[in-house]
């Protein structure tokens, strides 16, 4: 059964601002929750003590699968299915093998990483997705906090931190918890 969750948060209209704001709040010690943007902000992952992503590991995985696959297939082909060794044709042309084992090592390499960012978050064909304000997708900058339960004694305090550092709106949403 899904839990339902209070969530604070507050519209910058730049992200200079939202930067500030992050800034100040680590140094008052506010938990932030999360933080949403239209675009990559740089500088904001260290602000959040955020780790590098690994998903070019399993991309680099993926696509030495899809390497060994064309290669190893080409070869076997090659020297063992179907040997035609004539006009001078080398036994063994590996030079021939470079655009396919190159075109199976992106397949597999872009098709392995998206399949993976889909199961590590949890995502499907019929995941659900809440949205905390329309604008956050377009042009709109959004620090948000958790006020449920004990948190929710610290929601004045926070919704004025919002505001003395330059949000445009601050609102409270209801959303269902993962």
């Amino acid at each position: 059964m899904k839990t339902k969750k209070n969530i604070l948060f507050g519209l910058y209209d730049d992200e200079q601002d939202l930067l500030k704001a992050v800034k100040e709040s680590n140094k008052r010690g506010l938990k932030i929750m999360d933080v949403y943007s239209p675009f990559p902000i740089h500088g904001l992952d260290p602000l959040l003590g955020l780790k590098e992503s690994r998903l070019h590991i399993a991309g680099f995985i993926f696509g030495t699968i899809g390497a060994l696959t064309g290669f190893l297939f080409m070869s076997w082909i090659f020297k063992i299915d179907w040997p035609n060794v004539f006009g001078g044709k080398p036994f063994w042309p590996i030079p021939a093998f470079i655009p396919v084992t190159f075109e199976l090592t992106v397949l597999f390499s872009g098709v392995g990483m998206v399949i993976t960012y889909f199961i590590i978050n949890g995502l499907s064909m019929k995941s659900e997705t809440e949205v905390l304000h329309d604008r956050i997708s377009d042009d709109k900058f959004c620090l948000a906090y958790d006020v449920t339960g004990d948190a929710s004694a610290n929601a004045g305090a926070l919704e004025s931190f919002l505001k003395e550092t330059g949000a445009s709106l601050v609102e409270t949403k209801e959303m269902s918890d993962l």
